[in-house]
């Protein structure tokens, strides 16, 4: 079994995390300095969010520069620091590679601009003529995932295409020296020591040849999104064929993991488990998000179906998640921390692996950003009507009654995003001091993972209720984990167990399971 097929691994937003330098913005040496933090939780790998030159027109994803670092951020040098210390700890560094696009600064985009249609620079990217009798309507009907049309026009009168905002273009993945960049990009990385890429819209590569209209629904059923002519691609398969030849082949420097060790997770937001499926054969992707996982609201039928239609690959490891810096906090999302709590043990006892994101671990809710400070490109882009995902990229609170809670030496009003008035009590150091408290918790319950790992972590758990009952229950080897889903509490006597309840989200009533609670049990 590989390490990555159980593994718990951590996300990391940099720019939120730790501050070093007290200009109020998260750094890579702030992460290195706090990464005992990470350790101490009982998590295998961190997956650290792009810390690449960059405008910062979507947090970071809109890149400049794929092989440097931002100049808040670090060095090159930190980020070697970041890797040695990573191993140190006896954890693993994965990074965000982000192939779709790049920003509008990158040198690429630049000499395209300044090129003439239909030149080599501008097809790079996905430069078209307009519709109309002067040029004047984009080429097709595509909508950016931030809202508004997926084209932008340019001075000479040309459109380019960008799936997500106007300032991050999307490259021409059918383009030969395309390819051999991002090639040389991922040799980059595995020179200085990571172990593993995850793969920023991983579906969205290639577009279909013609570019032609999408369909009706589009953005609106996630079901179907396989459907749309810029998403789920065939090409896609061959090129990741040929990224997964060169992890497993590309030589490792001393500490990182052996190239058939490496791993790269899709970030695929592909929604038909059968389609999702083909982005992890044997020779492709290692993993895939399983964002049906994070979006199914709290309900017993639901989560069992979705869960069921995740092992549809057999041999295939599912990677489970409850949020992330694009997700709106479990707390706030399903609707009170009690349930979070419960969530996150349903989580950690499936097979497979868990990524956990940075306060998911402090039950941090979802902060409310005021209008003057958010950041994120759905704000202007919805028209107002979506605030985005600022309020799950607040800072860290780490100590302290008031912000900024040892986040930063700046003041408070200088952080990266506001944090809340009423987050003392959530900070990593309170938390320390109450076994009752989340951070609690997750520490438990991942170091009852590893004592209690799953035998097969491609294998679906065995059911112990009926299809359904509002409550969940499975066995995974040793440990069974029981979920009440319901409004009334339940009884745990008929379920078979050795010794009294290993773990619980929350006060058990006797032998009986109170609404929105989960229990881990001894199987005998």
């Amino acid at each position: 079994m590989s390490w990555w097929q159980d593994m718990v691994c951590y996300e990391v937003h940099p720019r939120a995390f730790a501050d070093s330098d007290g200009d109020g913005i998260g750094d890579l040496p702030g992460l290195t300095l706090r990464l005992e933090h990470i350790r101490d939780l009982g998590a295998d790998a961190v997956w650290c969010t792009p810390f690449y030159p960059s405008p910062l027109a979507d947090g970071g994803y809109d890149i400049a520069d794929h092989t440097a670092v931002a100049a808040d951020l670090g060095t090159t040098a930190d980020v070697d620091r970041l890797t040695a210390r990573l191993h140190e700890l006896g954890l693993k560094l994965i990074v965000d590679l982000v192939p779709n696009h790049t920003s509008d600064q990158h040198p690429w985009f630049r000499e395209a601009l300044a090129a003439a249609p239909g030149s080599a620079a501008r097809e790079r990217y996905l430069f078209r003529p307009g519709r109309g009798a002067a040029g004047e309507l984009p080429p097709n009907n595509w909508q950016s995932a931030f809202g508004g049309p997926a084209w932008t026009r340019v001075a000479d009168g040309e459109w380019y295409c960008h799936l997500h905002a106007s300032e991050q273009p999307d490259l021409n993945w059918r383009n030969p020296e395309v390819r051999e960049s991002f090639a040389g990009v991922l040799r980059y990385w595995l020179d200085r020591g990571v172990d593993g890429f995850r793969v920023d819209v991983a579906h969205a590569l290639f577009k279909a040849e013609g570019l032609p209209d999408a369909g009706p629904g589009q953005h609106r059923d996630p079901l179907r999104n396989h459907l749309m002519p810029y998403y789920d691609q065939e090409e896609l398969h061959p090129l990741y064929r040929a990224w997964r030849t060169l992890l497993d082949t590309h030589p490792a420097p001393p500490g990182a993991v052996p190239p058939h060790e490496r791993v790269m997770v899709a970030e695929s937001a592909v929604f038909d488990p059968a389609r999702l499926s083909r982005y992890v054969r044997p020779d492709e992707m290692h993993q895939a998000f399983n964002f049906a996982f994070l979006e199914t609201p709290w309900d017993a039928t639901q989560l069992r179906r979705v869960v069921d239609g995740s092992f549809a690959v057999p041999g295939a490891a599912v990677t489970w998640l409850l949020s992330s810096h694009d997700a709106v906090r479990p707390v706030t999302r399903l609707g009170s921390l009690a349930r979070a709590r419960a969530a996150a043990l349903l989580m950690l006892a499936l097979p497979g692996s868990a990524y956990l994101y940075q306060g998911e671990e402090l039950g941090l809710p979802q902060a409310e950003i005021p209008v003057e400070r958010i950041r994120d490109p759905l704000w202007e882009r919805s028209g107002h009507s979506e605030r985005g995902r600022d309020g799950a990229r607040v800072p860290l609170p780490w100590s302290g009654d008031r912000a900024p809670y040892g986040f930063t030496t700046a003041p408070p009003e200088d952080t990266w995003l506001p944090q809340p008035a009423d987050w003392a009590g959530l900070t990593a150091t309170a938390q320390q001091q109450d076994p009752a408290s989340t951070l609690a918790l997750y520490r438990a319950a991942l170091r009852l993972r590893r004592r209690h790992p799953a035998p097969d972590p491609t294998a679906p758990p065995t059911w112990l209720s009926d299809p359904g009952s509002p409550v969940l229950a499975f066995r995974r080897g040793e440990l069974t984990c029981v979920v009440n889903l319901g409004p009334e509490a339940v009884p745990l006597a008929p379920l078979p167990r050795s010794g009294p309840p290993l773990l619980s989200s929350g006060p058990l009533d006797g032998d009986a399971l109170p609404p929105d609670t989960a229990v881990w049990l001894l199987s005998p």
